[in-house]
């Protein structure tokens, strides 16, 4: 299984020019885990960048993956993992949920780059595309 960040969706999504090593990487919906946060990021990104049609089309497919809810336990380890490696709240949440899955995190953001199970794809330099 494979935690997919929402950095990957969005360079898969814009079809940069990352998008075909990506697609090598994601994970069938059945081997892929979506953290509701990873929803949350995407949903405000999509509807801000390409309209709320988008964003519920995602959605749907993101709810066809193993999704993964922010409980107790992800976000205690969040918390762990926000101490241990200075991660923004979000990320922690996302790594933490690799880290609960005993799965790898697929991402383009280079704040995971050398954390342990990351499978890092570094984006082209200049990309002003951001899911904040």
């Amino acid at each position: 299984m494979r935690v997919v960040d929402t950095s990957v969706w969005i360079e898969w999504l814009i079809g940069s020019p990352l998008r075909k090593r990506l697609e090598k990487e994601i994970p069938d919906k059945s081997q892929c885990v979506v953290p509701t946060i990873v929803q949350l990021e995407l949903a405000k990104w999509l509807a801000r960048e390409l309209g709320e049609d988008q964003a519920d089309q995602m959605i749907a497919y993101t709810q066809k993956c193993v999704v993964a809810p922010l409980d107790t336990r992800v976000a205690l380890r969040a918390a762990e993992v926000h101490r241990q490696h200075k991660l923004a709240t979000a990320d922690a949440v996302v790594y933490a949920t690799a880290l609960e899955y005993g799965s790898e995190l697929l991402s383009c953001d280079a704040h995971f780059e050398k954390l342990p199970g990351v499978v890092f794809v570094p984006k082209k330099a200049g990309n002003p595309r951001s899911p904040g």
